[in-house]
């Protein structure tokens, strides 16, 4: 089974950083069950109360009580949980800061989302706002601030303005030689007992495409 970093644990919660293809999911091999294994307590009660897409790494809070989950998800519901991503696109966003507002819906049977043009049944409104970081060799590091949490969202929303995800593979027709370069390098939120406000960060991985940009 593989490893996983723990970046901060107490009672409550679980801090730690998801390696990508891991699901968020409890089920062996899956976040929670990574966790118990760095706990030493295959027993221990975790559980997920957010998710990042299997391909994505980063940062993941995890509860360790009910009660924990239970307000953890209230902030996440009520908009007071903030998620902020650095992404790495093909091309160079234009402008170089703003935000994107679609309408989203998601086709179950492809597994895929896709950008509609009007509402509907099962259409749900999608934003972001972004941040061009650094520009090289065609690609740009973008920080993104989600407002909404959408299946996929992010690497939906830049590619249908043709600015793919390096290692995008489900939504371009590209064959960049690494993972995909989304990354969740910011987590904010309450403690659920003790009411402090927690804010973590952390960087990606030194490998290609993040050297690059």
């Amino acid at each position: 089974m593989r490893n996983m970093e723990i970046i901060y644990q107490d009672q409550d919660i679980i801090v730690v950083n998801k390696p990508a293809r891991v699901l968020s999911t409890d089920e062996p091999g899956g976040v929670p069950s990574l966790a118990r294994q760095e706990l030493g307590n295959p027993e221990a009660d975790v559980r997920t109360v957010h998710r990042l897409d299997r391909v994505v790494s980063g940062l993941m809070v995890l509860a360790r009580n009910a009660t924990a989950a239970s307000e953890l998800s209230r902030q996440i519901r009520e908009n007071e949980f903030q998620k902020e991503y650095l992404a790495v696109v093909h091309g160079i966003p234009t402008p170089p800061e703003g935000q994107l507002r679609d309408l989203l819906y998601r086709d179950k049977a492809r597994r895929m989302t896709m950008v509609a043009q009007e509402p509907g049944k099962g259409v749900q409104e999608a934003v972001l706002d972004y941040w061009s970081l650094h520009t090289a060799e065609e690609m740009t590091r973008v920080r993104v601030l989600l407002h909404t949490g959408r299946t996929h969202q992010i690497r939906v929303q830049f590619a249908s303005r043709g600015l793919s995800l390096v290692g995008e593979r489900k939504y371009a027709e590209r064959n960049d030689p690494c993972e995909i370069a989304l990354f969740s390098s910011c987590l904010a939120f309450t403690h659920p007992s003790t009411g402090e406000k927690l804010h973590f960060t952390l960087q990606p991985p030194e490998v290609f495409p993040w050297t690059q940009v």
